[in-house]
């Protein structure tokens, strides 16, 4: 019964992170890009009907919004992690990094979470340990590709304390 609910929020962190990410679009073309996603994200959260443009995208979420009283909140998070790919690309420390996956990473864990109507601390607390891990392990898993868009989530700090410099 949550199958539809669980592709609504997939399709849309999937979208957004791709506007955030792929193709050849300048960086203020994605951020008016998201900019246009998150508006869309705010009249579907008020009952209104989303652009034309992601129709595909939001109408599955406004039914998943409505059903299931997603945390609205929780989906500007991923967006602002996104929009953040865009103009951010280096963090100075681990504290940085942790701030971007309790936006990137832990929101997905809450709603999901949500869905299925677990919402006592303990839970949250070690979902977001869960997804802060796995986004660390997706940053490490992709370093060649992140560092050839120009992004590097490990913390200049660490890359520091061990000797060693970016640039070689």
């Amino acid at each position: 019964p949550l199958r539809g609910a669980v592709a609504a929020i997939y399709w849309f962190a999937r979208t957004a992170d791709d506007i955030a990410d792929e193709g050849d679009a300048t960086p203020s073309q994605r951020l008016a890009d998201l900019s246009a996603y998150r508006a869309d994200l705010a009249a579907i959260a008020k009952g209104l009907p989303p652009s034309p443009r992601w129709q595909t995208v939001f109408a599955p979420l406004q039914i998943a919004m409505d059903r299931h009283r997603l945390p609205v909140g929780l989906l500007g998070d991923l967006l602002s992690a996104f929009e953040q790919d865009v103009v951010k690309t280096r963090y100075v420390d681990r504290a940085e990094v942790l701030d971007y996956c309790s936006r990137s990473a832990n929101p997905v864990g809450r709603l999901l979470l949500h869905l299925y109507g677990v919402q006592d601390a303990e839970s949250l607390v070690q979902s977001d340990a869960i997804c802060t891990a796995l986004q660390l392990i997706n940053f490490w898993q992709d370093l060649g590709i992140d560092t050839a868009r120009g992004r590097l989530y490990l913390p200049m700090a660490d890359i520091a304390s061990h000797g060693l410099s970016v640039d070689g």
